[in-house]
């Protein structure tokens, strides 16, 4: 296994570069389309956003400073190429952010990628339901397992901030699973 720093280093030299981009992509591939997917749901969306995520990453590996990890930094852009196509796709059809997120949702149903049963289709009704902020930490927290200095790394936030968010989204969770 290559270390970031070897990995960073080969993106930044021509010569290397395509080599090292290919190892890039397989080794955060996955990684990042279960995060995306779990912002925008939809699995061709997921795809366009991941592929751009990919181009911004590889157009501005040379900005990378190198404050926080290779993935932390990665994982940061794609949060925000998700947020960013939500916005648009909100914007293109006319209707707020939370009409998206209920027909996203609803068309969860319709996606032969969603393997869920209906309890998952509540959570996830559930997790659209809440603030922006909660459903990031959420997702990053119990999907993808990781840890709150990472989440921090991720959305430039305080630890006891994440912590807060989290607490108060199981607790909102908690209280949509009951009332139906």
């Amino acid at each position: 296994m290559i270390t970031e720093e070897t990995l960073v280093d080969k993106l930044r030299q021509e010569k290397t570069q395509a080599k090292a981009f290919e190892v890039l992509v397989n080794t955060y591939k996955e990684r990042l389309y279960w995060h995306i997917r779990r912002i925008v749901l939809n699995h061709d969306d997921t795809d366009d956003v991941l592929q751009n995520t990919f181009i911004k990453v590889y157009k501005n590996i040379n900005g990378f400073k190198g404050e926080s990890q290779l993935y932390s930094w990665m994982y940061r852009i794609a949060t925000n190429e998700a947020l960013s196509f939500l916005k648009k796709q909100s914007k293109n059809q006319g209707i707020s952010d939370t009409e998206l997120q209920d027909r996203m949702v609803a068309n969860l149903q319709a996606d032969v990628y969603f393997d869920g049963d209906e309890i998952q289709l509540k959570l996830q009704k559930a997790i659209a339901s809440l603030p922006e902020k909660q459903k990031l930490v959420f997702n990053m927290k119990y999907y993808q397992e990781m840890k709150y200095e990472e989440i921090s790394a991720v959305l430039q936030t305080s630890v006891g901030a994440l912590k807060a968010s989290y607490h108060l989204a199981i607790k909102k969770l908690e209280k949509f699973l009951k009332e139906d």
